[in-house]
């Protein structure tokens, strides 16, 4: 079995046309020609390897397993290039390892090392990167941006509660709006806020509330009908407004989007329907941190305060909620991932004990109208 071939070793152009041939009993291929290192080589059969992804289907281009290999190459740099069809029926005969593909030595080990390596850099990107430059772009984002970016959030969100187009979830009556517009002007009348308030109803039975960046607020017609008194409705409103003022909302959503879009690169997701979701389910669950949920109870005591409203409709709406909560365990409720909720509600209470004379924030047919603005 003799043929020739054409060598390459790979490293320094060097091309020879070398004489083949074979040992079947040693499974052995040898290559003579002066100019190889001693004149010859021998390669063991059970070494070869094919190298795929050739042009030419007429020819074989093997090369050797290493022996030994500090990295992911198997394969020796040195390359044979077989013409002639007896030789290569012969060397595919002889080498049922011939099409084999070889795994590296350690490469599983390295692998799993690398993966732990690219996720440790997630996780550190996720809760210590994106959190610190959030904040910083919470502050520097001009308003009248941060403001159309809460628009859209809106209506993703009304989208997200099955709303097919921007305003159909949008409760709106003569009578609902005067008290809404009462209610929050009331609010903000004493305390002053920064932002140009857009405060509306969305008609769905979930008893939730929600901040979107540059002072857009959502009241859940559900969390209407929960209340029991225009001064829990009142509270809520006062807290979701401690989080535009305090800009948490705006912070919270870039978190949770820079968090989905970089998850969204990783996964393949390059559209952005994991950024769209990620920020829905954010607004729903408004996951503030201890810090941020303890500044805007004590925002919303104070404003509640400085408009002679008293806090006991704050600490009567928490009870409410964990009695909702037991009959409707499934049905998702405001504030109910918020952590100690009957503390917040006894202080509350205590705050409520040091106020002066109070007034109700609207009267009993100006809160029915509210209640009943998505009728």
């Amino acid at each position: 079995m003799e043929a020739q071939a054409r060598y390459f070793d790979g490293e320094t152009g060097l091309r020879l046309d070398v004489d083949l041939s074979i040992d079947p009993a040693a499974l052995m291929l040898t290559l003579h020609h002066p100019d190889l290192p001693g004149g010859v080589q021998h390669w063991p059969m059970g070494a070869l390897r094919a190298l795929g992804g050739q042009a030419r289907t007429d020819q074989l281009v093997i090369s050797l397993q290493a022996a030994h290999s500090h990295d992911s190459a198997l394969i020796v740099t040195a390359r044979l290039t077989v013409l002639d069809p007896q030789m290569v029926q012969d060397i595919t005969r002889l080498c049922p390892d011939l099409q084999r593909r070889d795994i590296a030595p350690g490469t599983t080990r390295r692998v799993l090392t690398r993966l732990g390596l690219a996720a440790g850099a997630l996780a550190v990107m996720i809760f210590v990167i994106l959190p610190a430059m959030a904040s910083t772009m919470a502050l520097i984002i001009p308003i009248e941006k941060e403001v159309a970016w809460g628009k859209s959030i809106v209506r993703q969100m009304e989208r997200f509660l099955g709303g097919n187009e921007a305003g159909t979830l949008v409760c709106s009556s003569p009578e609902g709006d005067a008290a809404l517009t009462k209610l929050t002007n009331t609010l903000t009348t004493s305390t002053g806020v920064e932002y140009d308030l857009n405060v509306v109803v969305m008609n769905h039975e979930m008893v939730n509330a929600f901040a979107a960046p540059g002072g857009q607020i959502v009241l859940v017609n559900g969390l209407l009908a929960a209340a029991e008194t225009p001064e829990a409705v009142g509270a809520v409103l006062a807290h979701e407004i401690a989080h535009v003022e305090n800009r948490d909302s705006t912070r919270g959503a870039l978190r949770a989007a820079g968090s989905a879009g970089l998850l969204g690169l990783v996964l393949g997701d390059f559209a952005g329907g994991t950024v769209a979701v990620a920020m829905a389910e954010w607004m729903l669950n408004s996951s503030y941190t201890r810090e941020a949920e303890a500044k805007a109870d004590l925002y919303a005591l104070t404003m509640l305060d400085k408009a002679g409203v008293t806090t006991e409709g704050f600490a009567d709406f928490f009870d409410s909620l964990a009695d909702l909560e037991s009959i409707m365990p499934d049905l998702p409720v405001y504030m109910s991932s918020h952590p100690e909720t009957a503390a917040r509600a006894d202080a509350a209470r205590t705050f409520a004990a040091t106020q002066g004379p109070t007034k109700p924030l609207l009267t009993k047919a100006e809160f029915k109208a509210l209640q009943d603005i998505c009728d």
